[in-house]
């Protein structure tokens, strides 16, 4: 059995003042490839993580994509309204 995961994580320090983004690609518990935005660039950390991390990091699209992830990602996710709103009405009766 393999198994294939793709994790992106935001981690928030001081409220939303410091925000980091971290993307991992992780392949029979093994990590392969990770984004940090605190890097800027992608790290490999096997043979074929290696090989991918130097094709995306030479990719504008891909690189503008992950780079401006910390705003339309890990940022905007804090601006949404909770799910569960103010009821209104009274159950039963």
């Amino acid at each position: 059995v393999f198994q294939e995961m793709e994790k992106a994580e935001c981690y928030f320090i001081n409220g939303t003042e410091k925000v980091r983004y971290v993307q991992r690609y992780i392949y029979n518990r093994m990590q392969d490839v990770m984004f940090d935005s605190d890097v800027g660039h992608y790290v490999g950390f096997t043979p074929f993580g290696e090989r991918c991390a130097k094709d995306w990091n030479s990719n504008p699209v891909i690189m503008e994509q992950q780079r401006t992830a910390v705003d339309w990602l890990c940022r905007n996710t804090t601006r949404r309204p909770p799910f569960i709103t103010e009821r209104r009405g009274e159950r039963g009766a």
